[in-house]
């Protein structure tokens, strides 16, 4: 298992990384790309702790979603299972689990200010912080894919599972984007991914 583990993680996060696997004792999994989710967690009907991982994630991304993960395992072994999946509970548990792998041994240099910020309130997905996602993605293997916020206004784009939109103005933060099979309006991140169409 470890010599499977070590083609995803960081060098230098593999041993700790591994004995926080030990500890919790979790069935892991490395699975195809999900859409929706880097990872996920759950305790089967005979009390087993399994979690997956996208196999497609970049190693820092990689690392920081096994940790996400075994920090709700972590959390409601200490809290209880009533908690928050999301809540003040786990992001403590997160925010323990992760200090030590953030350190220029693992990650590099550009990215740590970034993870520094991003743990003083850690968010259900390192996606919401779209520094942290963007610099993060620097790391991904090269794509044909663009980011909304590249995309001029007016653009027609692909999401994965082939639904049309087109790009509109931004709110705050996010893109309204209408969708063009049904005129419905839907709100964007500004680092996700699109197929930009001619």
């Amino acid at each position: 298992m470890k010599e499977v583990l070590g083609k995803y993680v960081p060098e230098h996060a593999l041993d700790p990384v591994f004995e926080l696997i030990k500890l919790y004792g979790v069935h892991l999994k490395i699975v195809n790309d999900r859409v929706t989710r880097h990872g996920d967690y759950m305790r089967d009907a005979s009390g087993y702790h399994r979690i997956t991982v996208n196999a497609s994630l970049n190693k820092y991304r990689f690392l920081m979603t096994l940790v996400h993960e075994i920090a709700h395992l972590a959390a409601f072994e200490k809290f209880g299972r009533n908690i928050k999946p999301h809540g003040d509970e786990w992001k403590l548990t997160f925010q323990r689990l992760m200090v030590p792998f953030i350190r220029p041994e693992i990650f590099p240099p550009q990215l740590l200010p970034l993870l520094a910020r991003h743990f003083r309130n850690p968010k259900a997905s390192s996606d919401t912080d779209a520094t942290l996602s963007l610099a993060l993605k620097q790391f991904d293997e090269k794509s044909d894919k663009n980011y909304i916020f590249e995309l001029p206004y007016g653009s027609h784009f692909r999401i994965k599972g082939g639904k049309i939109f087109i790009k509109g103005a931004q709110r705050v933060k996010r893109f309204e984007c209408v969708e063009v099979a049904t005129g419905k309006i839907y709100l964007f991140n500004p680092n996700a991914e699109v197929e930009l169409l001619p």
